[in-house]
Order: C-alpha cells, then sequence, then structure tokens
C-alpha cells in the first residue's frame, strides 16, 4: 500500500473502503449482483489462490464491475486449484480451475463482460458451496 500523501488521498480510500463494505453488507440481496467464490482451503493457498483473489478484486474494482468476492473452504478440486465459483445472476454457477491472474483476466473479459465460455471449466459435483 502506498503512502497517504495527504486529506484528499485519505478521503478517497475512505470512500473506496466504504463501497467495498457496503458490498458486502448488502450481500443479503447477493443474488442481484455477480458472484466470485475464491477457494482458499490449503491445496488453494498453495497453489496461488491469494494472489488470485487479490487480483480479481483489483482487476473488478478498475473495470467498475460490480461483484461480490468471497473467500471460501475447499471446493472439491484439489487437483485444480486455485478454483473459483463465478455466479452470474439468472445463471446457473461455472467452476474455474488452475484460476492464475491471466486466466483471472480472461474469465473476466471473455465470460463475465461478454458472456462467453472459457476454457477451464471444472464439472461440477455439487450445487452450490
Amino acid at each position: 500500500m502506498d503512502k497517504i500523501r495527504n486529506l484528499a488521498e485519505l478521503r478517497k480510500l475512505k470512500s473506496n473502503m466504504v463501497d467495498k463494505l457496503q458490498l458486502r453488507e448488502n450481500s443479503d440481496s447477493s443474488e442481484a449482483i455477480i458472484q466470485i467464490k475464491v477457494g482458499m482451503a490449503t491445496s488453494g493457498i498453495a497453489s496461488g489462490a491469494k494472489e488470485t483473489m487479490s487480483h480479481l478484486i483489483e482487476e473488478l474494482d478498475r473495470r467498475k464491475i460490480k461483484a461480490l468476492v468471497l473467500q471460501v473452504g475447499d471446493m472439491g478440486y484439489s487437483h485444480a486449484e486455485p478454483t473459483i465459483e463465478v455466479t452470474i445472476p439468472g445463471k446457473d454457477p461455472v467452476v474455474f480451475g488452475k484460476v492464475d491472474t491471466a486466466k483471472a483476466d480472461e474469465i473476466i473479459e471473455k465470460y463475465i463482460v461478454n458472456g462467453e465460455l472459457v476454457e477451464g471449466i471444472l464439472p461440477a459435483n455439487y450445487r452450490s458451496i
């Protein structure tokens, strides 16, 4: 994190944080927004899930895409970590495997923004996390 040099930067940081907190607090109506669940069990963290999650949060914010990014436990796909589940309102959840920062960019651009399917979809062995 960069140093805060003046009051304007502090106010901007506060505003950004308040927006993110409100998004989490309004998660009871989360069906109306995109949800991305990142598998953060031990195998996920060891495979780079923390970096993937941080990148997703930053990139979605940069692109002004409203999405709820959540940390969850084991999704049952240890062989394909890091894994994420993306739920777009009105569609069934889709699980992607081996999601590094480059793959996360592709998922955002192709699947979330354009509605195109992306390689790396894992077969569902559950309904939802």
